[in-house]
């Protein structure tokens, strides 16, 4: 333990926190844990089959497929931060969590979910670029800029999960300390501090309201672009495109919609701020390898050619 996390623990008298979880009933968190086992283990194969993909079919090259592997990265990351403790939680009575461990889960919530909306906005320009500049896309989308485009989703998420940390360390916490949620994420926590957490609580709401929202136009008006621009394009020219920018909208309105409901409001709580959490945390991680392998020729292609060269290889070697 840190001196810093050991000071905030003595300063306070709460040194550990209580989650409610997805429900009390022991038969709903029996069926819960094989529901959530599952859908972690396909996050984990589904997500990694994405990222062998990309490295081994050669797809690295296409900035597309570039931040397609780093977007299912984060997603492992991402939910691996709440996943693993709330399906041993399902299996336990008293779910509890240090105070450290719960500033840590907010962190990895805010950097990995902030992180991942900025790499869904890249995207979203890379297909703004492919589709609207064609001519110029490998001189916009070269390999230099895609690294620096990638830096920066990183150090963006940083900063956005820092400034929610710090806005959460400085509050006391005497008592109680028990969280109607499976995770600690900043507006439950906010309700538990002894102190007026309003103008705290507006600074969260700015501060996350406004990379949500501002990402959310900014994929809003490049999709809308993208489209209109789709009449210029051949028959077989927009199919490509929709097939390609249809996935990206799918997996950008099941992730922006619960985090909308979440974070663009004031600083409140609702009973049904479980279920919206389990979209963006799980479902959406496990989403993504369906939605961008169904939806994506090239994938499947390249997932196809992997398969028949594992084939091939165990021909070879019986």
């Amino acid at each position: 333990m840190t001196s810093w996390t050991y000071s905030m623990e003595t300063a306070n008298n709460v040194t550990e926190f209580i989650f409610w979880g997805l429900s009390q009933n022991p038969q709903v968190e029996a069926v819960c844990f094989l529901v959530f086992s599952f859908f972690y283990t396909v996050i984990l194969l589904g997500n990694s089959l994405i990222m062998l993909t990309v490295c081994l079919g050669h797809l690295f090259k296409s900035p597309m497929y570039f931040f397609l592997f780093y977007l299912s990265f984060v997603d492992i990351c991402y939910s691996s931060v709440t996943a693993p403790k709330m399906i041993i939680d399902l299996l336990v009575k008293t779910k509890t969590i240090s105070y450290g461990g719960c500033i840590m889960q907010v962190f990895g919530v805010h950097f990995f979910g902030c992180t991942e909306i900025f790499i869904l906005t890249v995207m979203a320009y890379d297909r703004y670029v492919a589709i609207c500049k064609p001519l110029h896309y490998m001189t916009i989308m070269d390999r230099q800029k895609c690294n620096k485009m990638l830096l920066g989703t990183w150090v963006g998420g940083f900063l956005h999960s820092i400034i929610q940390v710090a806005l959460v360390v400085q509050l006391p916490f005497c008592g109680p300390n028990e969280i109607d949620h499976y995770f600690c994420d900043v507006h439950p926590v906010l309700k538990l501090a002894c102190t007026d957490t309003y103008v705290v609580g507006a600074v969260v709401t700015a501060n996350s309201g406004t990379i949500a929202l501002g990402s959310f136009v900014i994929l809003l008006i490049s999709y809308t672009v993208i489209l209109v621009s789709l009449r210029k394009q051949s028959a077989e020219g927009r199919r490509k495109a929709l097939s390609t920018c249809g996935s990206h909208i799918a997996v950008v309105i099941i992730f922006f919609g619960p985090c909308t409901f979440m974070y663009m409001r004031p600083d409140t709580t609702f009973s049904e701020d479980k279920m919206v959490a389990v979209f963006y945390t799980i479902i959406t991680p496990m989403l993504n390898p369906l939605i961008y392998t169904l939806r994506n020729a090239e994938v499947k292609n390249a997932m196809k050619k992997l398969w028949r060269r594992k084939v091939f290889w165990d021909a070879n070697g019986k």
